[in-house]
C-alpha cells in the first residue's frame, strides 16, 4: 500500500553519500528508482497481506493530520484509509499490525483522530514491535519533536492495550505460519525485517535496514539516520549475502514503484531486479493525494 511519495530532496538527506554521480553509475537504477540526473526516488509505503488466516499491516507509514517537524510530512491529507479498505483491508478487520521499528514515518497511521483525540485507527488489532526497540525509547531522552511522534501515534495505542513489545530471539521469531520478525538491528537498537513465506515462495519486508536500492550497489553506503551506522552497515550486507541468488522477493518499505525485487551478486556488491506487481502502477510524483493502492 503506497502511502506517498517522498519529495525528491529526501534521497540527499537521507543518504547523502549516494551523490548524483555515485547514482549514475548505476544504470539499472534509472528510471524507477532514480531519475537521469541521478535524484532517488523513494515512497512511503506499508504492506498489508493476509497469512494464515490472520489480516496483517506491516508498518503504518506517516499518517494524517499530524504536527511534523519534517514539513513533507507534517499535515497530511491523503486518502489512505479509503484506499486500504478497497484493498480489502478496512480499519477494523486488521487483526495484526507489525512494526519493524518506532519511527515516525512507520508508526503514523497507528492513530487517527476522532473528535478532537488520537485513537488507535485498527482498535480490533494487536500492534507488535520488538521488547528491545520498545526499551529504547522508553529510556531515551527524546527531543520535543520526538516525543511528539510518541504522544500521537504510539501511546495513544499502549493506553488502549493494543500494543505489545515481543522479545525477538537471533534466530528470529514466528509468529504464525508463514510469518516471521527478523532482528535487523543498527538503523535502531530494535528494528526488525518481516518474513513471509507462502506457496513455495518467499518475501522480506525491509523496514528501514535498507532503505534504497542503491545500497544494493553500495552497503556503505547509510543513512543519516542511523542510530548504531556501523551496525546497520552489518545488518544490510547480511541480509543482501543471504538474500542473493535465493529468489526471495525484497520489499522495500521506502522503495518506489514497483518496490519488489530480487537481490543478484554484481561484482562486489549486488543489484536489484524489480519485479513488477499488478499493484504497481505508478502514483503521479507531483500529487501526494493519489499514490497507488
Amino acid at each position: 500500500m503506497d502511502e506517498v511519495p517522498l519529495p525528491p530532496q529526501t534521497g540527499s538527506w537521507l543518504l547523502p553519500a549516494a551523490t548524483a554521480g555515485v547514482v549514475r553509475e548505476h544504470g539499472w537504477l534509472r528510471p524507477d528508482f532514480a531519475d537521469r540526473d541521478g535524484v532517488l526516488r523513494l515512497d512511503s509505503h506499508s504492506f498489508a497481506m493476509v497469512v494464515d488466516g490472520l489480516r496483517v499491516l506491516v508498518d503504518t507509514g506517516i499518517g494524517n493530520g499530524k504536527t511534523r517537524a519534517n514539513p513533507a510530512w507534517h499535515g497530511l491529507r491523503t486518502d489512505y484509509l479509503e484506499r486500504l479498505t478497497l484493498a480489502g483491508f478496512p480499519p477494523e478487520s486488521v487483526d495484526l499490525v507489525l512494526l519493524t521499528h518506532l519511527h515516525t514515518d512507520h508508526v503514523g497511521w497507528n492513530t487517527r483522530q476522532v473528535a478532537g483525540s488520537w485513537v488507535p485507527t485498527f482498535p480490533n488489532a494487536r500492534y507488535l514491535t520488538s521488547k528491545a526497540e520498545y526499551d529504547f525509547w522508553a529510556d531515551h531522552a527524546m527531543d520535543d519533536a520526538r516525543a511528539a511522534v510518541f504522544r500521537d501515534s504510539v501511546h495513544p495505542v499502549d493506553e488502549a492495550g493494543l500494543l505489545e513489545a515481543v522479545d525477538v530471539p537471533a534466530g528470529g521469531l514466528t509468529l504464525a505460519a508463514g510469518l516471521e520478525l527478523v532482528p535487523a538491528p543498527g538503523h535502531t537498537p530494535g528494528h526488525t525485517a518481516v518474513r513471509v513465506t507462502g506457496g513455495g515462495a518467499t518475501a522480506l519486508i525491509t523496514g528501514d535496514c535498507i532503505h534504497h536500492p542503491v545500497q544494493l550497489a553500495h552497503p556503505e553506503i547509510g543513512s543519516c539516520v542511523d542510530i548504531d551506522p556501523a551496525r546497520a552497515e552489518a545488518t544490510r550486507r547480511s541480509v543482501l549475502a543471504s538474500l542473493a541468488g535465493t529468489g526471495t522477493l525484497l520489499l522495500g518499505t521506502h522503495f518506489p514503484p514497483p518496490t519488489a525485487g530480487r537481490v543478484v551478486a554484481d561484482g562486489d556488491a549486488y543489484r536489484l531486479e524489480a519485479v513488477p506487481g499488478g499493484a504497481a502502477a505508478k502514483p503521479s510524483r507531483n500529487s501526494s493525494t493519489s499514490p497507488h493502492a
